[in-house]
């Protein structure tokens, strides 16, 4: 089993909710989140880096700097499903919520070793029924 994680943008979450429910895969957990992409530009990083003061300096370079690592508002889907069923829900996901622009998102799979039903006290090692 793996848990897939989805992060992406808060216009695509009911076309993604549809579109998992039509792919047979209508289980999941979505959770608000906040965060941002992996790189300032890098030339405003070296001149912050030039700076040495250790401050955001106080011009346009200082400006964009803060703007580039505002959080942004996402939205975090996460599946649990079988192994054989990890490339549908890939596809779909991607499918919805690819535009080719930066900031569509990201998705990860995590392996699961264990599940088990709260209700029944039942330890699952495959898709979770009830």
């Amino acid at each position: 089993m793996k848990e897939i994680m989805a992060f992406i943008r808060l216009n695509k979450v009911n076309d993604t909710r549809d579109a998992l429910a039509r792919a047979g895969l209508p289980s999941f957990t979505c959770s608000k989140g906040v965060g941002r992409g992996k790189k300032p530009l890098a030339s405003i990083a070296r001149q912050v880096i030039l700076d040495n003061s250790g401050e955001v300096p106080a011009n346009e370079i200082g400006e964009s700097l803060v703007e580039s690592i505002r959080l942004v508002p996402r939205r975090c889907f996460s599946l649990v499903v079988d192994d054989e069923i990890v490339p549908v829900a890939i596809k779909t996901i991607i499918e919805v919520n690819q535009t080719g622009n930066p900031g569509d998102g990201k998705i990860f799979v995590l392996p699961i070793g264990l599940g088990y039903n709260i209700r029944t006290g039942e330890t699952q090692d495959r898709e979770f029924h009830e």
